[in-house]
């Protein structure tokens, strides 16, 4: 069964919440402790990004309304395929500077009639 644009939508909102409740009330130091919460940080990360690229496919000009889907796509490609050199201060940056953006930016869009 094929997935549409919404529902692509749906996921990357519900895994940047979950990204959002796994970080909240952490510090920089305890996510460096934390195996367990860095790797569930990390999975939804990777989903978000799975669901940005199958939404570019589907629905390209929808997916460029989502500002830096592209690099956000990247992120995914990173975080799958070099997870051996992941920087974690990258990680908690783009929690910390660009997941509100983000969560906005899909609320905005699934808020639309």
């Amino acid at each position: 069964m094929q997935r549409d644009a919404l529902t692509y939508l749906y996921d990357i909102q519900q895994a940047a919440s979950l990204v959002a409740q796994f970080a909240d009330g952490r510090n920089f130091d305890e996510y460096l402790a934390d195996i367990m919460l860095r790797s569930a940080i990390e999975r939804q990360f990777e989903i978000i990004g799975e669901a940005m690229s199958q939404l570019a496919k589907l629905d390209a000009a929808l997916a460029r309304r989502i500002s830096e889907h592209q690099r956000i796509i990247g992120f995914r490609n990173i975080l799958v395929h070099a997870y051996a050199s992941i920087d974690n201060g990258l990680v908690w940056e783009a929690i910390q500077t660009k997941l509100p953006i983000l969560r906005r930016e899909i609320d905005e869009l699934l808020a639309e009639p």
